[in-house]
C-alpha cells in the first residue's frame, strides 16, 4: 500500500525551516532545546484509523541525529511507532524517510540542523509496511530483476580457481564510484516520473546500468542496454528535474550518468 498524497489537510512543511547546514542556537538560558517531532502514522494493517500527524516532544541533545531521536521516542514516549535501522552510519539506506520533505537518511541527519519543530514522514512511491517504514527491498528486487543487474558473461563453465581478470586502477574506481549506492530510495522518493509512472526504474536504475556498461567483464553492448532502458520506463522518461542528483546521500553523479546513458541510447535508437 502507497501512502496518500494528502492525507491530511495540514502542511508538510514547517512555516519557518531552518536553514539545511545552519545550526539552530541553542536556548540562552542554557536549558536544551525542546524539539516537537511531527510524525505521519498510518498502519495499513488498521485500515479504521485514518493517517494522521502525531507530535512528540523531547529534549534536543549534541549530536542528537534523528535516528537517535526516534529511537529515544519509541524507548520512553511510544513504543508503537514504526520506522527501519540497521547500520546506523549511512552505509544500509534502511533509515530513509521525508524530514520535511525532504528524502534523507535519520541516521545522518543531525537534530541541531533543524527547526524546533520538524516533520517526518515514510518515502513515496514504496509499499508502506507502517508510519515511517516502507518496504525498499521489494522495489529494488523488481527493478533489478527487470534491468538484469549483474555481470553478463559468455562463458559456459565458471573456474572458481582461475584468478580474476586484471583491470585498471582508474577503471575500477570509477566502477567503485557507481557501485557505492546503497538503495535507499532517496532518488526515487525525490522522482517526478517515478510518482507518474510505476514501472520507471529511477536513477538507481540508470546508474547501475551504466556501471555495468564500464565493467569490461560484462560482454553486453549498447544495442542490449537499449533494449532494457531505452524507453519511456528507462532513460527517455527522466524528465531531467536532477531531485535524485540533489538528495542522494552518497552525493554519486547521477545527473552526470543520466546525461551520458541518455546520449548512448539516443544514438542507439537513431541507427
Amino acid at each position: 500500500m502507497r501512502i496518500p498524497i494528502n492525507p491530511v489537510s495540514a502542511p508538510l512543511l514547517p512555516t519557518a525551516p531552518a536553514a539545511a547546514d545552519a545550526p539552530v542556537a541553542a536556548p540562552a538560558d542554557g536549558m536544551p532545546r525542546r524539539l516537537r517531532v511531527r510524525v505521519l502514522r498510518f498502519n495499513p494493517q488498521e485500515p479504521a484509523v485514518a493517517p494522521h500527524w502525531q507530535t512528540y516532544r523531547l529534549d534536543d541533545a549534541a549530536g542528537m541525529t534523528l535516528f537517535i531521536a526516534l529511537s529515544e521516542i519509541r524507548e520512553k514516549l511510544d513504543p508503537s511507532l514504526q520506522f527501519d535501522f540497521v547500520c546506523r552510519a549511512g552505509i544500509c539506506g534502511s533509515c530513509a524517510m521525508l524530514v520535511d520533505g525532504r528524502p534523507a537518511l535519520a541516521c545522518r541527519t543531525l537534530t541541531q540542523n533543524l527547526a524546533d519543530e520538524f516533520t517526518l514522514a515514510p518515502l513515496p512511491v514504496f509499499e508502506l509496511i507502517g508510519d515511517l517504514s516502507v518496504d525498499t527491498g521489494k522495489w529494488m528486487r523488481g527493478m533489478s530483476a527487470r534491468l538484469e543487474s549483474w555481470v553478463h558473461q559468455q562463458e559456459e563453465a565458471i573456474d572458481l580457481r582461475r584468478l580474476e581478470a586484471r583491470m585498471e586502477p582508474e577503471l575500477a574506481e570509477k566502477i567503485y564510484e557507481l557501485d557505492r549506492c546503497i538503495e535507499c530510495g532517496c532518488c526515487v522518493s525525490a522522482c517526478g516520473t517515478a510518482r507518474m509512472r510505476e514501472d520507471f526504474v529511477g536513477a538507481v536504475g540508470l546508474n547501475k546500468i551504466a556501471r555495468f556498461r564500464l565493467d569490461p567483464r560484462d560482454t553486453r553492448s549498447d544495442d542490449d542496454f537499449y533494449e532494457l532502458v531505452g524507453d519511456d520506463d528507462g532513460v527517455f522518461g527522466c524528465m531531467s528535474l536532477l531531485g535524485c542528483h540533489d538528495v542522494c546521500p552518497k552525493h554519486l553523479p547521477l545527473s552526470t550518468q543520466l546525461a551520458f546513458i541518455r546520449r548512448k541510447m539516443v544514438s542507439i535508437g537513431w541507427k
